[in-house]
C-alpha cells in the first residue's frame, strides 16, 4: 500500500505549485488545425488509449496535505467531462468562413481565462467543428501549466500524431545544427577571456534581474497598459505565418542563428507598432521576456525519449527566462532594420553565457523553503508585469501530421497567466513558422500589431537579400552608431 502511495501521490514540483495559486493560474494551449472535419466519435477512445498513458498527472490532480505539501493523487477520469463541443450560431450563408472565424475567435478569448475545476484532472479538449479560414475543423488542447512546461506538454501532443507519410516512422525535428550557425572552437586565451567576461556578466544581470523585479518597472506605452491586477482580463489570439525557408535565408545571409533572426522581427515589428500607435514611446524603455528551457541536451527529445530511465527529469518544468531590452531606433528613427537583428544576437549570446539564470533560480528555491510558492508566484508575476513582452519559442516536426487519420494543416500555441498585454509564442512546423500573438482586448490593436510584424519581417528579409554579397564584417563596420541605446 505505501508503495501504491508514493507511486500515484507524487510531490508536485516547486514550478509546479508556482503556476497554479491565487496569484498565478497558467495554461499551455496547442492548436491543431485539421484538414478535415472531426470525428468526434473517436475522442473517447483516443483519450483513454493514447492520451491518458502518456503521464500519470494526466490522471491525477493537486492535494495538499496536513503538512502543508503538494503532492499529484491518482483518481478516476471522465473523459466525456473534459471534452468540450461548441455550438455555434447556424448560417444560411454559402461562405460562412467569416462567421465562424469570429466565433472561433471569441470562443478562445473565453476559454483562455477560465479556470478548469480543480478536483478534476488540470486539462481540457477542445472540438471546433466549423470551417474556418485555415482548417475545416479545430481541436484545442488546454493543459494547465503545473503538468509541465510547452517542451513536454508538446511533446505529450506530439506523441498523439502520426506521420503522414509513414505513420509507422517517428516525426522527427531539426537539430540544434541544423538552426544555429556554426561555432568555432575556442583557444586557451580566449575560453579565459570568455569565462571572466561570463562571470562580470552574470554579476551584472543578477543584479539587473532583481531591480527590474522589485524596483524599476518598463516605462507606460502602446505594449504595456500597466495594469497591477490578479484577475484575469479578456484578450484576442491572433497568429501570422512566416515561411521557414525565407527566414533560413535571412539566418543564412547575416550569419545569426534562427532565434536570432525571429528575435529581431519581433523586436522590430514591436517598434514599428509602438511608432504608429504613439511617435514619442518609439525609445520607450521596453523589456522582452525570453523563455529559455534549461534541460541540457543538445535537440528535441521525444516522449519515449523523455520517460527512458537515463532521461529522468526531462519532463516537468525546466523553464527559466531572459530579459532581453528592446532594442531602440536611432533618434532619427526606424532607418536600419538589420540592426534588430544584430542587437538581438548580441544581447542574448551575452545573457546566455551568463550565469544570472542559475542564481536566480536558486533565490526562488531560497524564497520558496522561506516564504512558500505565494510569495515566489508574487515575485515571478511582479517581474513579469514590470516587463512588457512575453516571447516563448518551441521547435516543432518537419513532416506533415496526422490525428487519427486527420491531417493536420497547422500547429501553434499559446499561454496564459501572466500579467503583460502582448504574449508571443512561436512554432515550426514543416516549412512553416507560426507566430501566436495572444493580445490584450481593447488595449492593444492586434490587426495593426500583425500588419506591423508582416512588414518587419518583408522589410528585414528585403535588407539581407541586399547585403548577401556584402562580408557581414563591412556590413557591422558600417552600421555600428545606428543604434545607440
Amino acid at each position: 500500500m505505501d508503495k501504491f502511495y508514493e507511486e500515484v501521490e507524487e510531490p508536485v514540483s516547486p514550478h509546479g505549485q508556482y503556476f497554479n495559486t491565487s496569484v498565478i493560474c497558467s495554461y499551455i494551449f496547442g492548436f491543431l488545425e485539421l484538414a478535415i472535419p472531426s470525428d468526434v466519435s473517436l475522442a473517447i477512445p483516443l483519450i483513454n488509449n493514447v492520451f491518458l498513458p502518456i503521464n500519470p498527472r494526466f490522471s491525477s490532480i493537486m492535494v495538499r496535505h496536513e503538512n502543508g505539501t503538494m503532492r499529484w493523487r491518482k483518481v478516476e477520469v471522465k473523459p466525456e467531462e473534459h471534452i468540450k463541443i461548441p455550438k455555434f450560431p447556424e448560417t444560411t450563408n454559402s461562405s460562412p468562413i467569416e462567421l465562424y472565424d469570429s466565433c472561433l475567435s471569441d470562443y478562445v478569448t473565453s476559454i483562455l481565462i477560465e479556470r478548469t475545476p480543480e478536483d478534476k484532472p488540470l486539462w481540457e479538449i477542445h472540438i471546433i467543428n466549423y470551417p474556418t479560414t485555415n482548417a475545416a475543423s479545430t481541436i484545442i488542447f488546454k493543459l494547465h501549466h503545473s503538468l509541465g512546461d510547452g517542451y513536454s506538454l508538446m511533446a505529450a501532443l506530439l506523441s498523439c500524431l502520426q506521420r503522414a507519410d509513414d505513420p509507422s516512422l517517428p516525426l522527427t525535428f531539426p537539430s540544434r545544427s541544423q538552426l544555429d550557425s556554426k561555432h568555432t572552437k575556442k583557444g586557451l586565451f580566449k575560453n579565459l577571456c570568455f569565462g571572466v567576461n561570463a562571470f562580470f556578466s552574470s554579476i551584472s544581470d543578477f543584479g539587473s534581474s532583481i531591480i527590474k523585479t522589485r524596483m524599476i518597472p518598463d516605462d507606460i506605452t502602446p505594449i504595456r497598459s500597466g495594469y497591477k491586477g490578479f484577475d484575469s482580463r479578456p484578450t484576442i489570439l491572433s497568429n501570422i505565418s512566416f515561411s521557414l525557408d525565407q527566414i533560413k535565408e535571412i539566418k543564412s545571409n547575416l550569419g545569426v542563428t534562427i532565434n536570432d533572426v525571429v528575435c529581431g522581427i519581433i523586436f522590430y515589428g514591436i517598434r514599428l507598432y509602438m511608432e504608429e500607435m504613439n511617435e514619442k514611446t518609439k525609445r520607450a524603455n521596453s523589456t522582452a521576456i525570453v523563455m529559455l528551457n534549461t534541460r541540457n541536451i543538445k535537440g528535441y527529445q521525444s516522449l519515449k525519449e523523455m520517460q527512458k530511465p537515463e532521461s529522468k527529469g526531462l519532463w516537468g518544468n525546466k523553464i527559466s527566462f531572459l530579459q532581453i531590452p528592446i532594442p531602440k531606433p536611432n533618434k532619427s528613427g526606424i532607418s536600419n532594420p538589420l540592426e534588430f537583428v544584430w542587437k538581438a544576437r548580441k544581447i542574448i549570446k551575452r545573457k546566455k553565457s551568463s550565469f544570472s539564470v542559475h542564481l536566480i533560480g536558486l533565490l526562488m528555491d531560497l524564497e520558496m523553503k522561506l516564504r512558500g510558492p505565494e510569495a515566489v508566484s508574487k515575485i515571478i508575476f511582479d517581474t513579469l508585469g514590470n516587463t512588457s513582452v512575453v516571447i516563448s519559442n518551441i521547435v516543432g516536426p518537419v513532416e506533415k501530421m496526422t490525428l487519427a487519420n486527420h491531417p493536420v494543416n497547422g500547429l501553434y500555441f499559446n499561454m496564459t497567466g501572466g500579467p503583460q498585454d502582448i504574449n508571443i509564442a512561436i512554432m515550426s512546423y514543416v516549412k512553416v513558422l507560426r507566430v501566436s500573438m495572444k493580445t490584450l482586448k481593447g488595449f492593444i490593436d492586434e490587426q495593426k500589431l500583425k500588419f506591423c510584424m508582416e512588414k518587419a519581417f518583408e522589410v528585414i528579409f528585403k535588407a539581407s537579400m541586399k547585403i548577401s554579397e556584402i562580408s557581414t564584417k563591412d556590413y557591422l563596420a558600417h552600421t555600428k552608431d545606428c543604434f545607440k541605446n
